[in-house]
């Protein structure tokens, strides 16, 4: 069935079959649209495969499962969410108000150090970023952890195939459902701005130096991107060895896998998860894979080097990134100073013959930093700012692109010693300021700066999408060259600065520090 005009307001005609979604006098949703079969059983470990057709019109009301996973404060996921393996479901929003023309599309990816969260977050809820930003907006689930990102390929045999980076191979897929039928929805398939933080810019930082990406979008907007933290596939064996010892699985019984109780995996996963960057400072236990087939090269070397699809990109950080995960005490972050010593032996081990700053060089670029927050300041760096920059300096030889910091915080947070932490801009993208009952965020004050601060990203992010600059009223932003530099800071008032890193370039120079 091809995809045709929407028959009413909420019922779609999709290739796959009719979705019949809600109005909410603002926003027309439709949730839980499966765009993959349940990749369970022989499915499990291997790339996933286009949904089959139904038959009867699907009521679009309720959002799909989502990815097993242990319950983390830092990710809430509703209090009526299902996990399952089944969990590739996709969501629809759409402004109620009618358009004469096709609207342009975000598709959302979402974070939590890929292994946690879900589209069905209640802080993604479109409703105020369609409804103001006139987009149509897709949500996807992808498979998080080990049955998203563990790289068993090097135990597969003929009788038991597996496959690699099957969390990106998710997003392509439901990247082609979009290319397919997001037009029945209203919105115009040749204006597809892709957009994520943190795990889920990781993700289209990767799709941004994959071939198999190219055409499915044409703008992308990546917020706190952890863009060093892909590996080859020695270090994935690794992972995928420490998975199967912590599974009680040899390496000769392989195929107790595809029957494996899936709270066992999660369990071993999470085991493996905490393990990796303890011993190995710097590093996640799952992340993409530089297979050489999907990802032929590390993505930062190729982005850096001008090879990515050349797509215009909105990318940036947080200035405090590192404190949140000091603040939930995650073993992800190398943030004392012995963890951050043995990061720069593994970083030097991992990168022979470049000349990779000292300690000493990188330490001149804190020198105003006061002694105990200065983990928090090299954390923050090398696990998200300097990646940024280095690939923010390639990427604009081949597309515009725009550098920001994101610097708002309000007086509760910066009392407790977040400040503008990892993902505290999410609230203000999205335009849900108010979504978690007990958020501290505004208990003592902030909250009207924060609601002008909101309109402003929402704004740029938005008019980005519609094809324009990333501009507010009244306040402009250049493109990012390597003359000028020029980086937005968005705080309780927005300014362009130039060259806004250029002691932290002092300190760690300008080749690419990565493990391998």
């Amino acid at each position: 069935m091809d995809a045709a005009r929407a028959v009413d307001d909420t019922v779609v005609v999709t290739r796959g079959g009719v979705v019949r979604g809600r109005d909410d006098g603002r926003a027309i949703s439709w949730k839980g649209i499966r765009y993959a079969r349940p990749p369970v059983g022989a499915l499990r470990w291997r790339a996933p495969v286009e949904a089959e057709p139904w038959a009867q019109p699907l009521d679009a009301v309720t959002f799909g499962a989502a990815s097993p996973q242990r319950p983390n404060p830092a990710v809430p996921l509703g209090p009526d969410t299902v996990m399952d393996e089944d969990c590739l479901f996709l969501n629809v929003w759409r402004p109620a108000a009618p358009a004469e023309d096709a609207r342009p599309v975000m598709v959302w990816i979402h974070g939590g150090a890929y292994t946690f969260g879900s589209a069905s977050q209640p802080l993604f809820n479109g409703t105020t970023l369609v409804a103001d930003g006139d987009v149509v907006l897709v949500t996807i689930n992808y498979r998080t952890g080990a049955l998203g990102f563990l790289d068993l390929t090097g135990h597969a045999t003929p009788q038991q195939p597996f496959d690699s980076n099957l969390a990106l191979r998710d997003v392509l897929l439901a990247l082609a459902w979009v290319r397919d039928n997001i037009a029945a929805f209203g919105g115009d398939p040749e204006r597809v701005t892709v957009f994520g933080e943190s795990a889920g810019g990781g993700i289209l930082t990767a799709l941004l130096a994959t071939d198999a990406a190219s055409g499915l979008f044409h703008r992308a907007i990546i917020e706190s991107s952890p863009a060093t933290s892909m590996y080859g596939t020695d270090r994935s064996r690794t992972v995928a060895d420490r998975f199967l010892a912590a599974a009680g699985v040899s390496t000769d019984e392989v195929d107790r896998l595809r029957t494996l109780n899936v709270e066992a995996i999660v369990d071993a996963a999470m085991t493996v998860y905490a393990d990796i960057p303890s011993e190995f400072p710097g590093t996640l236990a799952f992340a993409p894979v530089i297979d050489g087939e999907l990802l032929r090269e590390a993505p930062i070397t190729a982005l850096r080097n001008g090879r990515g699809l050349p797509v215009p990109l909105l990318i940036g950080t947080n200035k405090d990134e590192a404190t949140l995960f000091k603040f939930m005490k995650s073993p992800l972050m190398p943030i004392k100073g012995e963890a951050i010593d043995t990061m720069f032996e593994n970083m030097r081990a991992d990168n022979p013959g470049l000349e990779a700053p000292t300690r000493e060089q990188v330490l001149d670029a804190y020198e105003t930093v006061r002694h105990r927050t200065l983990g928090l300041g090299i954390a923050t760096d090398i696990g998200f700012r300097m990646p940024t920059v280095w690939l923010a300096e390639g990427h604009s030889r081949v597309a515009p692109t725009y550098l920001y910091r994101f610097d708002f915080t309000t007086p509760m947070l910066k009392l407790i010693g977040i400040g503008a932490a990892h993902a505290t801009e999410l609230p203000y993208v999205w335009g849900n300021l108010t979504s978690a009952p007990k958020d501290p965020t505004f208990k003592l004050g902030g909250y009207r700066a924060g609601v002008e601060v909101s309109k402003r990203i929402r704004a740029r992010w938005t008019g980005f999408a519609h094809g324009g600059e990333p501009d507010a009223p009244g306040s402009p932003w250049p493109a990012f060259d390597e003359g000028s530099r020029a980086t937005l800071t968005v705080g309780r008032a927005d300014r362009v600065v130039d060259d806004l890193d250029r002691e932290l370039r002092g300190g760690w120079g300008d080749r690419v520090l990565a493990f391998r």
